[in-house]
């Protein structure tokens, strides 16, 4: 028998109860976390875990065989996240990601993101401007899938009633809510998902959206119903738009990294960038949420067209506050 394996095997005989008694332990926690530990348990663990880090470092030092040393090693990691790890539950890390890390990334990325806002502006000021001077180009803006009727064609009664009448609002609070959020969710991750491509399809995408809200404005300005229809639109709009916004600036974020990557590869840059644009895209989808509860019940159970607007400006200062003052004092906003 050589040396190397005469000295693991006394090392291993010198240490291995203590080895094989963090390891019960680090099973027990993982399968069921440490709170399962008993008390004397939870003591002993973290006594246990730099005893066997102590002796992974001599390990090491003589050069024992490689199998102790993959064992070891393996076992120190285990028991690190045991010892050291975050357990966080889901509600506090949900509050987390809303009170912190959605604010942080929304300030780090606000470039991006006022880039996205001024697309989309644009697109709205251009198909106002355009419609209102030729109803033609309603129909080049707004699909006629989009519109329900609402265009040219209706009747300001009709369209008026869009704006008011309830209906069998149990029915429409589902199916519009549902169609409402899969349709800009569907924009919003577009969004993101082709800001690799260099950042011109989302600018394409944020102008579109723009040219199609700012036709359906002009449309019910011109029947006399805009400043109602804006009122309609606010309740929900102000955290819908905003949710796109955000979106569309995640997507630039990305195509910064293509454009920009510095000393990195283009994949790398891409690869960094990434994680803050999903977190910006999962705070969209939520937002997206949000709006279509709100366009579903506001439309329903608020008529008062001052009521809408005051909840429309309520919920657009709730995020602004939230991005503006959210996660302040953790740590320092990158510039």
């Amino acid at each position: 028998m050589s040396d190397s394996l005469i000295r693991s095997y006394r090392f291993r005989a010198e240490r291995e109860a203590q080895w094989q008694d963090l390891e019960r332990l680090v099973s027990v926690a993982e399968k069921s976390g440490v709170r399962a530990l008993t008390p004397d348990d939870q003591m002993r663990l973290p006594v246990l875990y730099r005893a066997v880090v102590s002796s992974l470092s001599v390990a090491r030092s003589i050069s024992l065989d490689a199998s102790l040393l993959d064992y070891l090693e393996s076992l120190a990691t285990r028991a690190y996240f045991q010892v050291y790890g975050t357990r966080v539950s889901p509600a506090k890390a949900t509050r987390r990601f809303f009170a912190h890390d959605l604010p942080r990334t929304v300030r780090a990325a606000r470039h991006h993101i006022l880039a996205s806002a001024l697309i989309m502006g644009l697109g709205i000021t251009l198909g106002w401007l355009l419609t209102a001077a030729d109803m033609d180009w309603f129909h080049t803006f707004v699909d006629a899938w989009l519109s329900g009727g609402r265009d040219p064609s209706a009747s300001t009664n009709y369209l008026r009633s869009t704006l008011f009448d309830a209906g069998d609002w149990k029915d429409e609070l589902v199916a519009f809510a549902s169609f409402l959020f899969t349709h800009n969710a569907g924009i919003g991750i577009l969004c993101f998902a082709l800001g690799a491509v260099f950042g011109i399809p989302v600018v394409y995408l944020l102008f579109v959206n723009g040219l199609t809200l700012g036709a359906m404005c002009a449309l019910f300005a011109s029947r006399g119903l805009g400043t109602d229809f804006l009122a309609w639109l606010a309740i929900h709009g102000t955290t819908e738009l905003f949710a796109i916004i955000l979106c569309g600036g995640a997507g630039f974020l990305l195509a910064d990294g293509m454009v920009r990557p510095g000393r990195q590869t283009r994949l790398a840059a891409l690869a960094a960038r990434g994680r803050p644009a999903a977190v910006l895209v999962l705070g969209a989808v939520a937002m997206l949420l949000v709006a279509a509860l709100l366009e579903g019940l506001g439309r329903q159970l608020v008529q008062e067209t001052w009521q809408r607007f005051a909840i429309g400006g309520a919920m657009l200062a709730f995020w602004m506050a939230v991005f503006t003052l959210g996660g302040r004092g953790d740590d320092h906003d990158r510039a």
